[in-house]
């Protein structure tokens, strides 16, 4: 935008930033979606979990913590993600093929627009219940072997989306 005119001093451009819907607290949830083998329980290991989201950007004040901050370029503001920790919900052999929500996010400013699924998911054996603690995403697929039960196990085809809840 070329347009230049001021309304109390500040740019038009950045008075768009200020009122964009996005800093409003909105919640996202990231869905998960993947094709179990012969697993179950697929979820991100322990409270320090790092999701890798990218977001798009339209807490001064003493609005709490958030998991990340950002600082808006035009207009100065603190924008925030924060993870809901309740909300975390592991991805079972049932959800197999269909998106499931695994997290929502409380988002001020801010709208994860992507998820890059790395290291630090756990799951275990469908039926034997064998524990698989250090599955890396990074690449979309996963394999393994459980030797209790004598099968392979994988996740393959992993993809996300994010819903406004």
């Amino acid at each position: 935008m070329t347009k230049t005119s001021e309304i109390r001093g500040v740019p038009e451009r950045r008075r768009e930033c200020c009122q964009w819907e996005g800093f409003k607290m909105v919640k996202f949830a990231l869905q998960f979606k993947a094709t179990l083998e012969n697993l179950t329980n697929v979820r991100p290991v322990g409270d320090d979990f790092r999701w890798f989201l990218k977001e798009s950007v339209p807490l001064k004040g003493g609005r709490g913590s958030a998991s990340m901050v950002q600082k808006c370029k035009l207009c100065a503001r603190e924008n925030s993600i924060d993870i809901l920790g309740d909300t975390i919900t592991p991805y079972n052999a049932e959800d197999s093929e269909s998106f499931k929500t695994m997290v929502q996010f409380e988002c001020r400013g801010l709208e994860p627009i992507d998820f890059q699924p790395q290291a630090g998911f756990a799951a275990q054996g469908e039926e034997s219940g064998t524990p698989f603690p250090e599955i890396n995403l990074q690449e979309k697929d996963w394999t393994d072997y459980d030797e209790k039960v004598n099968e392979s196990v994988g996740i393959y085809e992993v993809t996300h989306q994010f819903i406004k809840c």
